[in-house]
């Protein structure tokens, strides 16, 4: 949602009393990706009842809402330079993986435990997060011309500030105590408490909107990032189909593995990805292969090695391809896939058109998938070293 589509909706019933305008300034123009996360944070804990809340706090709630994204994703919050997150949101998480066991899809409360448990080891990280963000985030209700540069980097003074306006001048949708460091505690007013409660669906929409624009114009190579936000159901990717037509072929030419190059079993293999689910987003049938259960989850979500492992995948695509233009049984099979793994404009209108010789078929489908897997190696994908010995 718009910020503007977002003002035009909620100013008319609560004008008279909060500054709407200046809400949908909070964030407008940020530096950093955790600004969403700042302001998502508070809503979520507004929405649990408190009406205050430590910036420890509040920080361990936007690292558990950040968690899924960059680590099961590989998502940069606001880029990366010299090889390093720029966001300090993404250095706190990464810090928490480098000295915890959490896995990627940990739940809010395991990373929550974790967060409790090795408070100390990311301190330094988390306090970074409470210089700017939590004073900043309130620069649209204030005049450009009451608050000086040099004060911003003034806390204590902004503290203050912000405890005058509110008081003074407009309702503020919260303060800020004057405890130092990460127990500095941030009241939430209860006006804009009650407003919060009232939109809360059409807060988040605007959140969510804003993170997703800013994120996708740091992650410009990335896939589907508007689905790499939140852990999804399992149970919504659809193999059924790829399954059975792979089942058809086994029952008409043997097929090999690619990792292993040894013969395959009907009823003893895994459907999986040559490049990682986790970044394409999809069950595209190009990009699917029969593969021996037991390496399946040692390949987990890593690239295999292009080379040799590329030729071989594109042999056992042509093998079905050459197959669903020989057999109408395997045709029948290959045409249930339609609804659910074959949406690619480029598969469609060439590499599954009749007629490609295994040498265009394999240019083909090198020419779509070579970019795709370079650009999930520049995310942070690593290489799976796969032991077929």
């Amino acid at each position: 949602m718009k910020g503007s589509t977002f003002l035009t909706q909620l100013e008319g019933e609560y004008q008279n009393t909060l500054d709407i305008k200046g809400f949908s300034q909070m964030m407008k123009d940020p530096s950093y990706c955790y600004k969403f996360y700042w302001l998502e944070a508070l809503v979520q804990l507004i929405l649990e009842g408190k009406a205050e809340a430590t910036f420890d706090e509040i920080i361990d709630e936007m690292i558990a809402n950040a968690w899924y994204s960059v680590n099961e994703f590989h998502i940069h919050l606001s880029g990366m330079v010299l090889g390093e997150p720029r966001d300090g949101l993404e250095r706190s998480i990464t810090r928490l993986r480098d000295i915890s066991d959490l896995p990627a899809n940990a739940s809010k409360a395991e990373i929550k435990a974790a967060l409790w448990e090795h408070n100390d080891g990311v301190k330094t990280e988390k306090t970074q997060l409470t210089k700017m963000v939590p004073y900043r985030a309130l620069a649209g209700f204030f005049p450009p011309d009451k608050v000086e540069p040099k004060n911003w980097n003034s806390e204590k003074w902004m503290a203050f500030y912000i405890g005058a306006f509110h008081q003074n001048i407009v309702k503020l949708p919260y303060t800020l105590g004057l405890e130092s460091g990460l127990n500095r505690k941030v009241h939430f007013d209860p006006e804009w408490s009650h407003f919060v409660q009232d939109n809360s669906v059409a807060i988040l929409g605007w959140i969510q909107y804003e993170k997703v624009k800013w994120l996708q114009n740091n992650n410009p190579e990335v896939p589907g990032l508007v689905y790499k936000l939140t852990p999804l159901n399992e149970k919504a990717r659809k193999l059924d189909h790829v399954r059975g037509l792979w089942n058809g072929i086994f029952e008409v030419s043997p097929v090999l593995d690619v990792f292993t190059g040894k013969l395959l079993e009907k009823g003893k293999y895994d459907v999986d990805h040559f490049i990682p689910w986790s970044f394409v987003m999809n069950d595209e049938l190009w990009n699917l292969m029969p593969m021996n259960s037991s390496l399946n989850s040692s390949k987990s979500d890593k690239l295999p090695e292009w080379d040799p492992f590329f030729q071989r995948f594109a042999d056992n695509q042509y093998l079905m391809y050459n197959l669903v233009y020989k057999l109408e049984g395997i045709h029948i099979l290959f045409e249930k896939c339609t609804r659910d793994n074959l949406h690619s404009i480029w598969a469609n209108q060439e590499l599954y058109l009749p007629g490609n010789s295994r040498e265009v078929f394999t240019e083909i489908l090198n020419k779509n998938m070579r970019p795709v897997y370079d650009s999930a190696r520049r995310q942070g994908y690593s290489i799976w070293l796969a032991n077929v010995s």
